[in-house]
């Protein structure tokens, strides 16, 4: 149980920030931990790309958080969404009421940036969540199924070609996963289309993809898409998407599947503040991590802008948000002792991304390098980032089968909606059984022999006139 006398540390945001700053203040005397997210588990976001094309289950890269932290008796767990933070009173409202803090640290992370036209959302997902990986899945599997059944060439054509919006390490990781899965594992599925005919699209706004690398590497990569079919168009800036495709200039490409992957804004809490904002929205902390004017608040990971000392601020990556969690939570623990707090130093650790299979970019330091070599390098710290050993373990599975089988294991097209689905379902399998056993024929059949049987009876009668039959009343359906 939590000593009431204890420092109350509230987390908001179940993320790599928040999660790692709530371990290391775990058993901590003196201190008190709630940690509170909307959702109930723990995401390993770097995977999410697998999830959204097939390659891994949602299982595989999701751990309930409270199962993390169950060894720590001093950390509660809440499910709930944070709507706003009074630092006066320190207390923050939630969905379920308020909580006071001694201490908090807002770990929130972000969300996708459509530049000011929200409405491209509903045709060009994000990946942040589940929800967005499993849709993802959903649209571009359906796709090729749709093709399949098809015989409008041109609707076809829209229907295999996939478009997706960003350069970075996520938009090239999509691209060239379903570039593998154009080439390998649909390859044999289908009858009436070739999957290695589909025309997979990734368009950069700036001059190149991938600008945080070495131009080099960035080159490597880009070699390495083309030789899955994926066209690059770099320099082109999308000014339309709706539900037949999008617009890059003046140039109309259909396309059936549209994914974002070309920016992202802080989470929407930092509007409310009060603090000084860069151009991202993100809030400008103080090397402790602390918010100016306020020592008692941290903003960590996506959602602060820390610059000091630096060329330009800290990218929106898993390690930065991972150490700063760290930081901050030991920050914590020596004010409590009454010791004096440590400016955050970043370890920059490097940077990869994975292209397709046994291939990928690594760039750490001046050490640079690609191929299969960055391929296992870049597996391995993933392995080790993922929490949870089963995790660990199925993943290594799942990545191994598909390796020596070139096949994926989650190809599932799901329905968003439950109801829908159910009765999607009934019409199926009710029209499958009059397909396959040919019901609807011998009703009608059978009706129309009836019919003749009863005009040749009533010929051959002598004239006697029948009682009709009685009719049975109907039941009440009342």
């Amino acid at each position: 149980m939590n000593d009431p006398d204890n420092k109350k540390v509230l987390i908001v945001g179940g993320g790599f920030a928040g999660l790692n700053a709530a371990r290391t203040l775990g058993n901590k005397k003196g201190i008190s931990v709630t940690l509170i997210d909307r959702r109930n588990h723990h995401l390993f976001q770097p995977l999410l790309y697998q999830v959204a094309l097939a390659a891994l289950s949602p299982a595989d890269i999701a751990t309930p958080i409270r199962g993390i932290l169950r060894q720590y008796q001093n950390v509660d767990v809440l499910m709930g969404n944070v709507r706003s933070v009074d630092f006066e009173k320190n207390e923050i409202l939630a969905g379920f009421g308020t909580l006071p803090y001694d201490y908090l640290i807002l770990a929130c992370g972000a969300n996708h940036s459509y530049f000011g036209h929200n409405e491209w959302e509903d045709h060009a997902p994000g990946l942040k969540s589940l929800e967005e990986a499993t849709e993802i899945r959903r649209r571009v599997l359906l796709a090729f199924e749709m093709a399949e059944r098809t015989r409008d060439q041109e609707h076809r054509k829209r229907l295999l070609t996939f478009v997706i919006v960003g350069g970075g390490p996520t938009g090239v990781e999509l691209a060239g996963a379903i570039g593998e899965i154009t080439r390998y594992t649909l390859s044999s599925d289908f009858r009436s289309i070739d999957p290695r005919a589909t025309r997979i699209i990734l368009v950069e706004a700036g001059s190149r993809i991938l600008p945080a690398f070495d131009a080099e590497l960035a080159q490597k990569a880009a070699r390495g898409l083309e030789k899955l079919g994926v066209t690059i168009w770099t320099q082109s800036a999308v000014t339309h998407i709706d539900e037949n495709g999008i617009r890059v200039g003046s140039e109309e490409i259909a396309a059936a599947t549209v994914l974002w992957a070309a920016g992202v804004e802080p989470a929407e809490i930092n509007n409310e503040l009060g603090t000084t904002l860069d151009r991202s929205g993100r809030v400008i902390v103080e090397p402790d991590l602390s918010v100016k004017g306020h020592p008692n608040v941290f903003v960590l990971g996506d959602q602060a802008n820390f610059g000091h000392g630096l060329e330009r601020p800290l990218p929106g990556l898993a390690p930065v948000a991972i150490q700063m969690g760290r930081h901050c939570a030991n920050n914590i623990v020596r004010d409590v002792k009454g010791k004096e707090r440590k400016p955050f130093h970043y370890f920059d650790k490097g940077i990869m991304a994975t292209i397709g299979r046994a291939d990928a970019i690594v760039q750490t330091g001046f050490l640079k390098f690609g191929g299969l070599f960055a391929w296992l390098t870049w597996l391995f710290v993933h392995i080790m980032y993922l929490v949870g050993f089963r995790n660990r373990m199925l993943v290594v599975i799942q990545w191994f089968w598909s390796y020596v089988t070139l096949r994926r294991g989650a190809r599932l097209v799901t329905s968003r909606n439950w109801k829908l689905a159910k009765r999607v379902d009934l019409a199926n399998r009710y029209s499958m059984s009059l397909l396959l056993t040919g019901t609807g024929r011998r009703k009608a059949g059978s009706k129309a022999a009836s019919k003749k049987a009863s005009k040749k009876a009533s010929k051959k009668s002598s004239g006697k006139k029948a009682k009709p039959a009685a009719r049975k009343k109907k039941p009440s359906r009342g």
